[in-house]
Protein backbone atom coordinates (compact mmCIF):
# COMPACT_ATOMS: atom_id res chain seq x y z
CA UNK A 1 0.00 0.00 0.00
CA UNK A 2 1.60 3.56 -0.77
CA UNK A 3 0.22 6.73 0.09
CA UNK A 4 0.33 9.91 -2.00
CA UNK A 5 1.01 13.00 -0.14
CA UNK A 6 0.34 16.02 -2.51
CA UNK A 7 1.50 19.75 -1.79
CA UNK A 8 -0.75 22.10 -3.64
CA UNK A 9 1.35 25.58 -5.00
CA UNK A 10 2.34 27.09 -8.30
CA UNK A 11 5.59 26.61 -9.46
CA UNK A 12 8.96 29.28 -9.74
CA UNK A 13 10.48 31.29 -7.74
CA UNK A 14 7.89 33.80 -8.12
CA UNK A 15 5.11 32.02 -5.90
CA UNK A 16 8.03 30.01 -3.65
CA UNK A 17 6.93 31.51 -0.52
CA UNK A 18 3.41 32.97 -0.98
CA UNK A 19 0.24 32.07 0.64
CA UNK A 20 -0.66 29.96 -1.75
CA UNK A 21 2.14 27.41 -1.47
CA UNK A 22 2.05 26.36 2.27
CA UNK A 23 1.16 23.20 0.49
CA UNK A 24 4.31 22.97 -1.25
CA UNK A 25 6.35 24.03 1.74
CA UNK A 26 4.77 21.57 4.00
CA UNK A 27 5.91 18.44 0.99
CA UNK A 28 9.31 20.19 1.13
CA UNK A 29 8.93 19.83 4.89
CA UNK A 30 8.24 16.01 4.17
CA UNK A 31 11.09 15.48 2.08
CA UNK A 32 13.93 16.96 4.21
CA UNK A 33 12.71 14.68 7.19
CA UNK A 34 12.63 11.74 4.41
CA UNK A 35 16.24 12.61 3.49
CA UNK A 36 15.60 12.87 0.03
CA UNK A 37 14.89 15.52 -2.20
CA UNK A 38 12.43 16.09 -4.77
CA UNK A 39 12.71 15.67 -8.69
CA UNK A 40 11.11 15.57 -12.28
CA UNK A 41 8.79 12.41 -12.56
CA UNK A 42 9.31 10.22 -15.60
CA UNK A 43 5.61 10.31 -16.23
CA UNK A 44 3.57 13.07 -14.11
CA UNK A 45 3.86 16.87 -14.34
CA UNK A 46 5.39 17.08 -11.04
CA UNK A 47 8.19 16.66 -8.57
CA UNK A 48 8.60 13.26 -6.81
CA UNK A 49 10.03 11.53 -3.61
CA UNK A 50 9.28 7.72 -3.23
CA UNK A 51 10.08 6.74 0.24
CA UNK A 52 9.13 4.89 3.28
CA UNK A 53 7.87 7.38 6.13
CA UNK A 54 7.75 5.88 9.93
CA UNK A 55 10.17 4.13 11.85
CA UNK A 56 11.98 0.59 10.61
CA UNK A 57 9.03 -2.44 11.39
CA UNK A 58 6.63 0.32 11.05
CA UNK A 59 7.25 2.21 8.05
CA UNK A 60 4.70 2.66 5.06
CA UNK A 61 5.71 3.72 1.28
CA UNK A 62 4.86 7.60 0.37
CA UNK A 63 5.05 9.57 -2.42
CA UNK A 64 5.60 13.06 -2.06
CA UNK A 65 4.62 15.64 -4.82
CA UNK A 66 4.52 19.33 -6.15
CA UNK A 67 2.21 19.47 -9.31
CA UNK A 68 4.30 21.37 -11.72
CA UNK A 69 0.98 22.83 -13.21
CA UNK A 70 -0.26 26.17 -11.69
CA UNK A 71 -2.81 25.36 -9.68
CA UNK A 72 -6.09 25.31 -11.26
CA UNK A 73 -4.35 22.83 -13.21
CA UNK A 74 -3.36 20.55 -10.23
CA UNK A 75 -5.96 17.81 -10.70
CA UNK A 76 -3.70 16.36 -14.17
CA UNK A 77 -0.74 16.10 -12.34
CA UNK A 78 -2.36 14.13 -9.03
CA UNK A 79 -4.36 11.60 -11.18
CA UNK A 80 -1.30 10.77 -13.21
CA UNK A 81 0.20 9.74 -9.93
CA UNK A 82 -2.20 7.94 -8.23
CA UNK A 83 -2.49 6.14 -11.52
CA UNK A 84 1.27 5.37 -12.01
CA UNK A 85 1.74 4.17 -7.87
CA UNK A 86 -1.79 2.94 -7.91
CA UNK A 87 -2.91 4.64 -5.12
CA UNK A 88 -6.29 4.32 -4.02
CA UNK A 89 -8.21 7.61 -3.08
CA UNK A 90 -8.19 6.98 0.60
CA UNK A 91 -4.47 6.79 1.08
CA UNK A 92 -4.19 10.16 -0.79
CA UNK A 93 -3.32 13.82 1.04
CA UNK A 94 -3.39 16.94 -0.17
CA UNK A 95 -2.56 19.65 1.69
CA UNK A 96 -3.20 23.69 0.94
CA UNK A 97 -3.92 26.78 1.65
CA UNK A 98 -7.11 27.90 3.57
CA UNK A 99 -8.96 31.29 3.41
CA UNK A 100 -11.42 30.43 6.13
CA UNK A 101 -9.36 29.21 8.56
CA UNK A 102 -7.78 31.55 11.15
CA UNK A 103 -3.79 31.95 9.81
CA UNK A 104 -1.46 29.72 11.72
CA UNK A 105 -4.55 26.84 12.60
CA UNK A 106 -4.73 23.18 11.01
CA UNK A 107 -7.68 21.47 10.07
CA UNK A 108 -7.77 17.84 8.93
CA UNK A 109 -10.85 16.17 7.50
CA UNK A 110 -12.20 13.82 4.35
CA UNK A 111 -14.25 14.96 1.50
CA UNK A 112 -16.22 17.91 1.66
CA UNK A 113 -16.33 21.54 -0.53
CA UNK A 114 -13.92 22.52 -2.06
CA UNK A 115 -14.60 26.42 -0.86
CA UNK A 116 -13.39 28.18 -3.99
CA UNK A 117 -10.46 26.86 -4.33
CA UNK A 118 -8.84 26.15 -8.01
CA UNK A 119 -6.48 23.28 -6.72
CA UNK A 120 -9.06 21.72 -4.99
CA UNK A 121 -11.76 22.42 -7.98
CA UNK A 122 -9.42 20.69 -10.57
CA UNK A 123 -8.51 17.47 -8.38
CA UNK A 124 -12.40 17.38 -7.94
CA UNK A 125 -12.86 17.51 -11.72
CA UNK A 126 -10.30 15.17 -13.04
CA UNK A 127 -11.57 12.51 -10.23
CA UNK A 128 -14.95 12.80 -10.05
CA UNK A 129 -15.20 13.82 -6.83
CA UNK A 130 -13.72 15.10 -3.07
CA UNK A 131 -13.41 11.80 -1.40
CA UNK A 132 -9.84 11.92 0.08
CA UNK A 133 -7.69 13.39 2.78
CA UNK A 134 -6.92 17.28 3.81
CA UNK A 135 -4.76 19.04 5.70
CA UNK A 136 -5.88 22.63 5.73
CA UNK A 137 -3.55 25.04 6.39
CA UNK A 138 -4.89 28.69 7.56
CA UNK A 139 -3.70 31.81 6.44
CA UNK A 140 -7.15 33.96 7.45
CA UNK A 141 -8.77 36.05 4.89
CA UNK A 142 -7.68 39.69 3.77
CA UNK A 143 -8.45 42.84 6.08
CA UNK A 144 -11.08 45.13 4.40
CA UNK A 145 -11.83 45.47 0.88
CA UNK A 146 -8.56 43.60 -0.47
CA UNK A 147 -9.14 40.64 -3.29
CA UNK A 148 -8.75 37.13 -1.85
CA UNK A 149 -7.23 36.30 -5.72
CA UNK A 150 -4.68 38.45 -4.75
CA UNK A 151 -3.81 38.05 -1.59
CA UNK A 152 -3.02 34.53 -1.57
CA UNK A 153 -0.26 35.17 -4.50
CA UNK A 154 0.90 37.40 -1.81
CA UNK A 155 4.03 36.64 0.55
CA UNK A 156 3.34 36.62 4.20
CA UNK A 157 4.15 39.81 6.31
CA UNK A 158 7.22 39.74 7.87
CA UNK A 159 5.94 39.60 11.67
CA UNK A 160 3.50 36.54 10.13
CA UNK A 161 6.94 34.38 9.05
CA UNK A 162 8.37 32.57 12.43
CA UNK A 163 4.27 31.72 12.46
CA UNK A 164 3.61 30.64 8.95
CA UNK A 165 6.59 28.21 9.19
CA UNK A 166 5.76 26.41 12.30
CA UNK A 167 2.23 25.97 10.83
CA UNK A 168 3.87 24.44 7.42
CA UNK A 169 6.04 21.81 9.91
CA UNK A 170 2.50 21.30 11.90
CA UNK A 171 0.98 20.62 8.87
CA UNK A 172 3.76 18.19 7.80
CA UNK A 173 2.99 16.64 11.29
CA UNK A 174 -0.38 16.40 10.39
CA UNK A 175 0.34 14.73 6.85
CA UNK A 176 2.60 12.28 8.84
CA UNK A 177 -0.57 11.75 11.60
CA UNK A 178 -3.07 10.71 8.83
CA UNK A 179 -0.99 7.87 7.95
CA UNK A 180 0.04 6.51 11.04
CA UNK A 181 -2.93 7.01 13.32
CA UNK A 182 -6.06 7.96 11.30
CA UNK A 183 -8.08 11.06 10.73
CA UNK A 184 -10.10 10.99 13.97
CA UNK A 185 -6.65 10.39 16.19
CA UNK A 186 -5.21 13.37 13.64
CA UNK A 187 -8.34 15.50 14.14
CA UNK A 188 -7.75 15.49 18.18
CA UNK A 189 -4.15 16.50 18.27
CA UNK A 190 -4.22 19.29 15.07
CA UNK A 191 -7.60 20.81 14.73
CA UNK A 192 -7.10 23.42 17.31
CA UNK A 193 -10.21 24.64 18.67
CA UNK A 194 -11.47 21.32 18.30
CA UNK A 195 -13.72 21.38 15.00
CA UNK A 196 -13.61 18.78 13.03
CA UNK A 197 -13.78 20.01 9.50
Amino acid sequence: MTWLIVGLGNPGPDYAVTRHNVGYQAVAELAVRLGGRLAKHKRANALALEGRLGVPGSSVNVVLAQPLSYMNESGGPVKALMQFYDVAEENLIVLHDELDIAFGSIRAKFGGGDNGHNGLKSIRKVLGNGDYLRVRLGIGRPIGAADPAEFVLKQFAAAQRAEADVMVARGADAAESLVFEGLERTQNIFNSDGEVG
